[in-house]
């Protein structure tokens, strides 16, 4: 059984910065690609960053390009989504995933519960 839990998520100013957190297994962290995504209210789960099993490749979103930085934790068994220059639309519930590396929610079979990211103004 694979599980996912995120961590690091809370209210923070426009500008401020946040590192997420998911920790997962052993055999999950080495064996399969991860990824973040967030769902704002109303609006569908997007892609935001990836990065492959092996950490030798990562990818952004558009928004999250410049920003954003994904990166893994052998050690902890953690994948992390360091976010700086935070932007009210930024706000929402991000939620880890493991699979196959790509922008699209169905190439990840398996997610954490989500934590929530709010950015006020």
């Amino acid at each position: 059984q694979v599980q996912l839990v995120e961590s690091g998520g809370g209210l923070v100013q426009a500008g401020d910065s946040l590192k997420l957190s998911c920790e997962t297994s052993r055999r999950t962290f080495i064996n399969y690609d991860m990824a973040w995504f967030r769902q704002a209210p109303g609006q569908e789960r997007v892609f935001v960053a990836a990065i492959t099993y092996d950490a030798y490749n990562t990818y952004y979103s558009n928004s999250a390009k410049g920003r954003f930085t994904i990166f893994r934790d052998n050690e902890k068994n953690t994948l992390n989504l360091q976010m700086s220059s935070l932007r009210t639309d930024d706000t929402a519930v991000y939620y880890c995933a493991a699979g196959s590396t790509g922008d699209r929610a169905f190439l990840y079979p398996y997610w954490g519960q989500g934590t929530q990211v709010t950015v006020s103004s």
